[in-house]
Parts: structure tokens; C-alpha cells; sequence
């Protein structure tokens, strides 16, 4: 949620803000909105000053006329405080509200743009293999390898369930591990998250948890959604909280399962593991401080910077090519103040797709949360709300794609990279042919 202070005083710009990420809003009734209570607010304390002079004028020696017109008077004063604060109330519903559909600020440098068409690569990595071989995809390759049952899953949840089988679990759960290895050696303390939130965690985040659009699963008789993530769920933990300057960064790392009702989605794009309605994922989330660096930006850039740089650890360290992508205007979202998107090569698309995505959302959520910070001691500095940041360490549906179609042999076979081999009983994966 953006300050309303910042937006009565940059109202021009945070509607073009607005139209530029596809969520246009009409500023200039919230704007009214916000002057109208304010001016309801300020008629209330002059009329609350009048009842005050009233009613210590009843003090003195008055006629019974006198008196009995000051008490019409008071109670005429009274009505009129209690609909002016029914008023304001009205209308601070209004502009919260309304507050709450706005997007939240942009980077400078993120590219204006309505698609992913219009995202801006910044830089690759590795080249996607040659194969002499005619290549599978990931869906051929775990039906003959004996990986992959959608046809199961189906049958007991839907499309777009499935079963991990044989190698392909223990390949999960290495890739977990693997992860949540390399975030421990630097500095994030591991976390298992709960599957269910409330809807005004969600609503906090920045996520629609209902209407015909949501990609969120409700809970049919509870006030509960399942998670699309566990940057819902990180950053809702700390919700009302008010922290110590001290205690930031938090650096966190979540392991949670993922639900999404993946509403629409259908074509090849989508085929096998790519959009699913559950997949498990290792998330990054740091709470941070807001203060400016040294050269000027906010420190929450640098730890952009950081969760970004894991990212690409993580995918070097699994032999798989990829390129980073400032993502544009229109394909941020709500929450994200700029986000960057690692896609990797996936043969069996033909093409680059996502597989991480991190983003700084400045104080956007915890205004919605309410999660500040404050000095520890002796300093008059008033509680600021936090900087929240989340990053993909690993998705792990869309990264079992990448391993497979990028290390497929062309005996059948699946060579497991290096960095995963300490954590598997197997250095490649056979046909069981």
C-alpha cells in the first residue's frame, strides 16, 4: 500500500503509475475522498469546541429558559459530531480502499512495456546444448524413464496433478536440500511454512485471494486459502509486529508446497510441469531496514541485487542455461516496485522459460501488514515500516524440466549435474527399458 500523503502529493504521477502497470485508478476521487474526510474531521473538532464552550456556560447562573435552550443546543452539537464522525468514517473506508487497488511504485529503470514480450534482457548464461540426437521433452522423457504419472494424478485430484515417481523424488528432494544448503552458508535461517493462510494475510501481500480472476484455492466452510507461495505465508508471520533496527536484515528461506488454480492456462506452453496446480518451491524473503546506501540507493536494491545473484548460483551450479529479464511494467503486478525474472532454456519448448523470479516491494507490504521497525534504544526516531523483498531459491516443477531436457543423453538417459550428485544415491538417471 502506497502513503497517501505520497499519493495527495503526487497524484498526477501515481496515475500514470498506474496506467503504465495495466491497473488504472481514478485517482482524483481518491484524492477528493481523502480532502473531504479530512474536512469532515476538522468541522468535528470545531463543533466538539463549540459543545465544550456550551456546556461550560451551563455553569453559570441561567434562566430556566436559558438553560433549557443550551441543552436543545448541545444535543443539536452532539447529532451533528456524531454524523460527521459517521462520516469520516465512511469516507476513511473509501479511501483505504481505494488505496488498496493501487500498484505500487515503479523503479525508474524498469522498461514500460504490456507483456513479457516487453521485458528487457539484461544478460545470459551458458549456451543451450546441440543435440545430435532427436530430443525429448520433459514429459516423453519421465514417461519412458518412468518419472512422471499425470494420468494418476488426475484420476485422484484433476489435470494438471501428477505423481513424482522412482529417481524424480528423490531428485526433489535433493534439489531442496541443495538449495536450502547454499541459503544456510549464507546467512538465511530455514523455515518449513504452513500450506493455509487467512485472506487478509494474502490481502497483505498483494494477492487477490477472491473473485473470478484469483489463482488462489479457498477453503470451503473456513476462512482459510491454500498458499501460492511462501512469501505469503514469510511475510505474514511478522504481521503487527514492531521490530528492533537491530534485528534487520531478517534473511529467511521457506520451504512450502504451492497452490494455484492456474485458471486459462492451456497449449504446449503449458504442457507437463509447467503450470501445475501444486508444486513445491524453497523461497527467499529478507525484511530490511529503508535507509539509503551510500550511493544513494536503498539498501533494499543491494539485497535485490543479492537474491538475484543466489539465483543465479544456484542455476550455474545446475549446469543450466539461462538469461535475467527486467521485467516491464505491465507483467509486474501489484506488490513488486521492480522485479527481475531468471528463465532457462527448456529444449523441449524451444525456448527460454521462467523458473525464478524476484522482487523488492519497498514498504508495500508491511504498510498492509503493518511491520515496522525501531531504534533499540535512546534515539527519538519514529518506527518506520520495513522493506520486504522475495526471490525464487527454487521452483522445483519448472527446475525438473530444465534438468531433464537440458542433461537428456541420446541413449535415454539423464546425466544429474555435479553440484546435485552429494545428494543423490545416483550420478544419472537410466532407461528402465
Amino acid at each position: 500500500m502506497l502513503d497517501i500523503k505520497y499519493v495527495i502529493n503526487h497524484a498526477d504521477a501515481v496515475a500514470l503509475n498506474c496506467e503504465q502497470r495495466l491497473m488504472p485508478a481514478d485517482i482524483e476521487t481518491l484524492v477528493a475522498a481523502y480532502r473531504e474526510r479530512n474536512t469532515a474531521i476538522t468541522e468535528m473538532e470545531i463543533v466538539r469546541q463549540e459543545m465544550n464552550t456550551n456546556a461550560r456556560s451551563m455553569k453559570q447562573q441561567l434562566s430556566a429558559a436559558e438553560r433549557d435552550e443550551k441543552i436543545v443546543h448541545g444535543r443539536t452539537l452532539k447529532a451533528r459530531v456524531a454524523d460527521l464522525d459517521t462520516r469520516a468514517e465512511v469516507l476513511r473506508r473509501d479511501v483505504d480502499e481505494r488505496l488498496r487497488t493501487l500498484p505500487n511504485l515503479t523503479h525508474p529503470d524498469v522498461p514500460i512495456g504490456r507483456t513479457d514480450e516487453d521485458n528487457r534482457e539484461l544478460r545470459k548464461w551458458g549456451v543451450p546444448p546441440a543435440f545430435d540426437f532427436e530430443a525429448l521433452d520433459h514429459v516423453e522423457l519421465g514417461q519412458r524413464l518412468d518419472l512422471l504419472d499425470f494420468e494418476g494424478g488426475a484420476a485422484v485430484a484433476g489435470q494438471k496433478f501428477y505423481f513424482l515417481r522412482n529417481e524424480m523424488v528423490l531428485l526433489d528432494l535433493a534439489l531442496q536440500r541443495y538449495a536450502i544448503d547454499i541459503l544456510v552458508a549464507r546467512g538465511y535461517t530455514p523455515l518449513m511454512t504452513p500450506d493455509l493462510a487467512r485472506p487478509e494475510i494474502l490481502e497483505g501481500i498483494g494477492f487477490n485471494p477472491r473473485g473470478e480472476e484469483t489463482q488462489v484455492y479457498n477453503i470451503e466452510g473456513h476462512d482459510l486459502c491454500l498458499i501460492g507461495t511462501a512469501e505469503i505465508a514469510i511475510g505474514g508471520m511478522l504481521r503487527d509486529r514492531m521490530l528492533l533496527q537491530s534485528q534487520l536484515p531478517l534473511k529467511l528461506a521457506g520451504i512450502s508446497h504451492c497452490f494455484r488454480t492456474e485458471a486459462g492456462a492451456a497449449g504446449r506452453e503449458s504442457r507437463g510441469l509447467y503450470r501445475v496446480h501444486q508444486f513445491t518451491k524453497v523461497e527467499m524473503f529478507i525484511f530490511c531496514g529503508d535507509a539509503v546506501a551510500a550511493d544513494g540507493r536503498p539498501e533494499s536494491e543491494h539485497y535485490h541485487d543479492e537474491l538475484v545473484a543466489i539465483e543465479e548460483q544456484m542455476l550455474q551450479g545446475l549446469e543450466i542455461p539461462y538469461r535475467v529479464v527486467d521485467v516491464c511494467t505491465g507483467d509486474l503486478g501489484a506488490p513488486a516496485f521492480r522485479k527481475f525474472d531468471i528463465e532457462a532454456w527448456m529444449p523441449g519448448r524451444g525456448m527460454y522459460g521462467e523458473v525464478t523470479s524476484t522482487s523488492n516491494c519497498l514498504d508495500f507490504q508491511s504498510r498492509r501488514l503493518g511491520i515496522r521497525a525501531k531504534p533499540d534504544t535512546g534515539a527519538k526516531a519514529k518506527p518506520r515500516f520495513v522493506h520486504t523483498l522475495n526471490g525464487t531459491a527454487v521452483a522445483l516443477s519448472r527446475t525438473l524440466i530444465a534438468i531433464l531436457e537440458n542433461h537428456q543423453r541420446a541413449d535415454g538417459s539423464v546425466r544429474m549435474p555435479a553440484a546435485l550428485r552429494p545428494y543423490l544415491p545416483f550420478t544419472e538417471i537410466l532407461s528402465k527399458g
